[in-house]
């Protein structure tokens, strides 16, 4: 980091970040001993290892005493992924296995603005703006093009933990101790007795996180449940994203001291406990994490409207039924994000 001025700061960072394979590497050399008559994929003992070169540049303006504002831009570069190949012309005869080939990158920029605790208050807020694109998504993202024919076919697409926009909020009010103290009092009966104070060392914090939806790939058919059929790309491979998602969590809590026995030396020791209240999920709110790729919706693939199907599901025996049990089949807990969660309990420190 740089100090440009006593209220402005540049800082860069460089990093490479070099990873051993962790899969697909141990390959066993009694294969060689019946090569012929392997038909799976092989896995490769010589593939090299993966490379993450890391790219940072920000800037950081103080706006008062108590808060700032940092912009900062990322580059990341990976190298080496490992992904199937087909290796055509090898001896005793062509065979599947993996090899070094997907790069990627991810590049974009964040926003943060930073409130130190004034008059009992804290403020952290964040926006990113996010490009993630890569060759591959995973070591078998390749499978149909070497099965097709074509295993030196490579376009950069969307990863599919590429969230373009994302966005958190940490708002965090909280009651000091002793002199620093400024919340309401109840006052005793007697004069000499202090008065208490009721949210000493209290407070609460409330999150927002949220963001848009990350890639995935529609179908232009419907699938059956019953029937294998292949599934037919409706634009581009990762071409179509999943709704925004938005959270919001709340927590509630109270320090309590403890004073504990006296130490060897004579000094206190001190302890506290904590207890608090935290409410995941406040509003309840109904996250889409997965949804079917021939509708876009997670309640429904399709299947039971499409007119191809239907001359199956008729032939089912109880076709009513049937409809009625699917329906609550594709309307699946895990295609939603966990609902509302209200958690009570206790921290002993020491």
């Amino acid at each position: 980091s740089f100090p440009i001025s006593d209220e402005a700061l540049f800082f860069a960072h460089y990093d490479v970040l070099t990873q051993r394979p962790t899969s697909n590497l141990f390959s066993n050399p009694a294969i060689y001993y019946f090569f012929e008559s392997i038909g799976d994929v092989i896995n490769n003992p010589s593939l090299k290892p993966s490379q993450t070169i890391d790219y940072e540049l920000g800037f950081t303006q103080k706006l008062t005493n108590s808060s700032s504002l940092t912009f900062t831009s990322f580059y990341r570069e990976m190298r080496n992924m490992i992904q199937i190949f087909r290796y055509n012309g090898a001896y005793p005869k062509d065979y599947t296995s993996f090899s070094n080939l997907d790069f990627g990158t991810v590049k974009g920029m964040t926003v943060e603005y930073d409130l130190r605790r004034t008059n009992n208050t804290r403020i952290r807020a964040g926006y990113t703006l996010q490009f993630a694109n890569a060759t591959g998504a995973s070591t078998t993202t390749a499978a149909a093009l070497v099965a097709a024919g074509l295993p030196n076919l490579r376009s950069t697409l969307a990863m599919p933990w590429d969230r373009r926009h994302q966005f958190n909020l940490l708002l965090d009010y909280r009651y000091g101790a002793g002199r620093e103290y400024n919340g309401p009092r109840i006052s005793r009966d007697k004069k000499d007795k202090a008065p208490i104070n009721i949210l000493e060392n209290a407070g609460f914090s409330l999150t927002v996180l949220g963001g848009s939806g990350t890639p995935y790939t529609a179908s232009r058919n419907v699938n059956s449940p019953l029937s294998s059929v292949s599934n037919l790309l409706k634009g581009t491979y990762f071409g179509s994203r999943l709704p925004w998602q938005f959270r919001l969590d709340l927590r509630v809590d109270k320090d309590f001291d403890i004073n504990l026995n006296k130490k060897d030396d004579g000094s206190k020791r001190k302890a506290y406990l904590n207890a608090y209240l935290q409410v995941l999920n406040v509003l309840d709110t109904r996250n889409v994490l997965r949804v079917y790729p021939a509708t876009g919706n997670p309640d429904d693939d399709g299947y039971l409207a499409a007119p191809e199907w239907q001359r199956q599901i008729n032939n089912q025996t109880d076709p009513i039924a049937f409809r009625e049990i699917y329906e609550v089949f594709v309307n699946r807990p895990g295609n939603y994000s966990s609902p509302r969660q209200i958690r009570l309990g206790v921290m002993f420190n020491f």
